[in-house]
């Protein structure tokens, strides 16, 4: 197994487990991360975290004695996978349908299996229509560089 595959496989699983069963197993759940850093560490901006946590792509987040948030690393994890789905293109309202099976437990899996496996297709056809997309580009390049002749 690939490095990128087992952390692909990581990520999924820190929102696919149940939050005690992840805990017991998965990601470090104890809040450490502000804001800032995990604005850093993921790409997203403080206000995109806030809006996640808000429509409930993300637990609610812990808070400091201060009132700032704190994220754990099981928030980390959930955030990059939510990433990876995000720029497979898969819509936010999918995203929170996936999240929401997720907290209800082993008797969803089905469910987001069937999400994910309707995802997987849409994302195969967008390739093959970005290598379809690439020929003729690789083509056209070609043509322009005098590789190959007008037709």
């Amino acid at each position: 197994m690939t490095a990128v595959r087992a952390s692909a496989e990581a990520e999924a699983e820190a929102v696919s487990e149940p939050d005690s069963v992840a805990a017991a197993a998965g990601p470090d759940r104890r809040p450490r991360h502000g804001i800032s850093e995990v604005s850093a560490t993921t790409g997203l901006s403080a206000h995109t975290l806030r809006w996640y946590e808000r429509i409930g792509l993300l637990d609610p987040v812990d808070r400091s004695h201060a009132g700032r948030r704190l994220y754990s690393d099981g928030d980390l994890a959930r955030l990059a996978f939510l990433g990876r789905l995000r720029l497979t293109g898969m819509p936010v309202a999918d995203m929170l349908r996936y999240v929401e099976l997720a907290r209800e437990g082993d008797a969803t899996v089905e469910g987001r299996r069937d999400l994910l496996v309707a995802h997987r297709a849409e994302v195969r056809q967008k390739i093959a229509d970005l290598h379809a997309t690439l020929a003729v580009l690789d083509h056209k390049i070609d043509f322009y560089t005098g590789k190959k002749p007008r037709t």
